[in-house]
């Protein structure tokens, strides 16, 4: 039996740009070695992923009665939030405006086909 456990962060106020970075080392990996690869990554981004993933691994026990070394990461997807908007002072009395960006990510786990004994 293939399922697939999704799990959601939304509003995570960083650039969906420098998310992607982290989630592009996860994506096609099983959860421990996702788990492992978030651990030792130097990026903003890795312990908001981390939490997201334990979150999913976590519906999955709960939700499918699914163990950890039955699933991987299917896909991850980080899009655009809304944006606060800012203005920094220039020279000449102009301002500039600002983007503060936040990201919505989607997790989706699946299960590994699993032979019968």
């Amino acid at each position: 039996m293939i399922m697939e456990i999704k799990a959601h962060l939304k509003y995570f106020r960083m650039s969906p740009r420098k998310v992607r970075l982290a989630a592009d080392v996860i994506k096609g990996k099983s959860a421990e070695e996702a788990d492992a690869a978030l651990s030792f990554l130097q990026k903003r981004a890795a312990s908001a992923l981390k939490k997201l993933l334990k979150s999913a691994v976590a519906n999955a026990k709960h939700n499918f009665s699914v163990e950890r070394e039955n699933l991987f990461v299917k896909s991850i997807r980080v899009d655009q939030g809304p944006a606060l908007k800012r203005f920094m002072p220039r020279a000449r009395g102009i301002a500039s405006p600002i983007r503060k960006r936040s990201s919505h990510i989607e997790l989706i786990l699946k299960t590994k086909n699993q032979k019968p004994k």
